[in-house]
């Protein structure tokens, strides 16, 4: 993810009295530029600071808490795509379109119903994420409406700290261990007009985030949230389809052929997670080749090897020791 938007989550944490010098040191990040949008972090590096956080000092609902004092532009681009739409639900559905601009996991989709409308977050985002955005979304949406937005509901798979402190922080009954995750609100409250709307502006900002997708690898949906399973698994989890699947909440027959409907099979989603974290190591870090084949899931040299020249048409030695812009 682009390290300035990794900034955001240092400086609510930092907000929250945590020590930013600690948080930086644990996912080894301490001394780079996170005001440098051309420096990309590893999206892992949010949770070992999160987990270096809590170990300093528990907090229950963090992610609540971070959301609360996360600013309006802490995201700039995305922020402003959002809060220059004519409505809440135009606003969402930028929100959809755009999310993925940040590098956060958590894949959107809205249902529009006769009676009510809802933001799904596909489970495999992850707890913490889902929170995170949940209440980010109400708390700006309830802010750039003068306090007029208010959402029926907010619904979590797992379980929360205070389910509680949440209602009384979002304004709205909150559902923890229900069906799906996300948020419902009413057609009313879809159709609220934001005070900041600018449609001028607005095309300029999405003239930007357009680029900035097309930059970006084209899978969403499905896909996209199993490309993203994997890459964090790749590194020894288990990158089995049943794994991933029961992560997915459906069986592995069915991923299988949702993948197939969207045009992608399971393998290769795999197979560009283990090209991606190869490269990366051969790139970072001074590990043996060797260590590196058995990382990314091979149990011996040579079929790594016989990959590796597939993926990028040169030696795993050769790829290390090019000249950087080679």
């Amino acid at each position: 993810m682009p390290a300035n938007d990794a900034r955001a989550f240092v400086s609510a944490l930092q907000r929250l009295g945590y020590s930013t010098e600690m948080l930086l040191a644990a996912p080894g990040l301490r001394g780079q530029n996170l005001d440098d949008p051309e420096v990309r972090v590893p999206c892992e590096a949010l949770g070992a600071m999160i987990a270096c956080a809590q170990q300093q000092r528990f907090t229950p609902n963090l992610a609540l808490e971070l959301a609360r004092v996360t600013p309006i532009g802490a995201y700039p681009l995305l922020d402003y795509l959002v809060l220059t739409s004519e409505s809440v639900g135009a606003g969402v559905q930028q929100l959809e379109r755009y999310h993925r601009i940040i590098g956060d996991p958590v894949d959107l989709h809205v249902r529009e119903q006769i009676d009510t409308v809802r933001i799904e977050m596909a489970p495999a985002a992850g707890p913490f994420n889902i929170e995170f955005t949940s209440s980010l979304m109400v708390l700006h949406f309830k802010h750039e409406t003068d306090g007029c937005f208010a959402a029926t509901r907010v619904v979590f798979q797992h379980a929360v700290d205070d389910p509680g402190a949440y209602e009384r922080a979002l304004g709205c009954p909150v559902e923890p261990q229900g069906s799906w995750n996300g948020i419902s609100m009413s057609p009313e409250a879809w159709r609220l007009p934001l005070r900041r709307r600018d449609p001028v502006l607005r095309q300029l900002l999405e003239t930007q985030a357009n680029d900035i997708l097309a930059r970006q690898p084209a899978r969403t949906g499905l896909a996209f949230q199993v490309q993203r399973a994997l890459a964090a698994r790749v590194a020894g989890g288990d990158t089995t389809i049943g794994a991933l699947a029961r992560e997915l909440a459906m069986s592995g027959r069915t991923l299988q052929r949702r993948l197939a409907t969207e045009g992608v099979s399971y393998q290769a989603l795999l197979d560009d997670a283990r090209k991606a974290a190869a490269g990366q190591y051969l790139r970072e870090s001074t590990l043996a080749i060797g260590e590196i084949a058995y990382l990314v899931g091979y149990s011996e040299p040579a079929p790594f090897h016989r990959a590796f020249k597939r993926w990028f048409a040169k030696t795993p030695e050769a790829f290390r020791h090019r000249k950087p812009d080679a």
